[in-house]
């Protein structure tokens, strides 16, 4: 494997980490030891880096996980959406409770967008930087999918670590392109930030152009590290073989190549629009006749799935 410090913050993390939306509720559905194993399993491997998310309701499968792998040995970031004091200590309660830890590596806003969204969480951001301070997290960051946060951020040097949509197609970034993105990554990785990306192969819309992504992130020279969800140990294994240049099986490579990642919408859906309004990438839209998915703006995150009343939408 190969590591590297992320910025300034001393937390030496892997090239790959694990990004953990896939394997949960959101998504596969995973049982939790289905996905500690998962997550040892990609320990051995050398993956020492964990993507994780209150949203996302995978701490339990990390959890599990540390029973058998020393906490001193791996590094756990996470998100929340908390913009006032009490939301910020609840949602870091919840994530060292279900994680049975007693501090988070790095601890993050999720999907910030610009200076202002920045200023309206600056309650949440005080308290943060006071757990910091008493050892509880050990590095502040951001999420995004807009350059205009990376750009925001350089004006907040509290903002140690960012975790931005960064994919060959520029899929997902809300604001610009893949090259303005690049650009404001660049600044902030010359002011001494980290950087893990996110959404390699745009949620499975670029594996046509799979060693093409590959290329770009593990090249990179702005990314730290690059976040890949996994559901199997074949997509764990093909994601390290390729970093370190090993040749894949090609029973590995068959099988994978079979996968195929869609949002689908159940037939019983009531139309209630919330799915719409929680799509940021604009997606979706509701007619008389149901929900329509645009396939070209879907990054499948299944983040609408989380808003859905009657449970109908799901990444397969």
């Amino acid at each position: 494997m190969i590591y590297q410090t992320l910025g300034k913050t001393n937390i030496n993390v892997s090239k790959i980490c694990f990004g953990s939306l896939t394997m949960g509720p959101l998504q596969k559905n995973l049982t939790i030891r289905e996905g500690a194993d998962l997550i040892r399993y990609g320990f051995e491997r050398g993956i020492n880096f964990i993507d994780m998310a209150e949203l996302y309701e995978t701490y339990p499968y990390m959890g599990e996980a540390l029973k058998t792998i020393p906490r001193s040995e791996y590094v756990i970031a996470s998100k929340c959406y908390a913009y006032t004091e009490q939301m910020a200590e609840e949602s870091l309660k919840a994530a060292l409770d279900g994680l049975g830890t007693d501090y988070i590596d790095i601890f993050m806003l999720h999907e910030q967008m610009n200076d202002m969204t920045l200023k309206g969480h600056g309650e949440a951001i005080d308290y943060f930087i006071k757990m910091k301070q008493k050892g509880v997290i050990r590095a502040f960051g951001i999420s995004t999918h807009y350059v205009a946060a990376v750009k925001a951020a350089l004006k907040h040097p509290e903002i140690e670590v960012i975790h931005p949509i960064t994919n060959i197609g520029g899929l997902g970034i809300q604001d610009g392109s893949i090259d303005d993105m690049v650009e404001a990554l660049n600044h902030f990785r010359a002011n001494g930030g980290g950087v893990y990306g996110m959404k390699p192969f745009g949620g499975g819309n670029l594996l046509k152009q799979k060693d093409l992504c590959y290329d770009f992130v593990f090249n990179a020279p702005f990314l730290d590290a690059v976040a890949f969800g996994m559901q199997s140990k074949d997509e764990i294994d093909q994601n390290v073989n390729r970093l370190l240049g090993i040749e894949t099986s090609k029973d590995i490579s068959e099988r994978l190549s079979k996968q195929t990642k869609r949002l689908e919408v159940s037939d019983w859906c009531i139309k209630c629009g919330a799915c719409v309004k929680r799509c940021d990438h604009h997606a979706l839209t509701m007619t008389e006749t149901g929900l329509h998915i645009n396939r070209d703006k879907c990054v499948m995150c299944g983040y609408c799935a989380s808003v859905c009343p009657e449970f109908c939408l799901k990444v397969y």
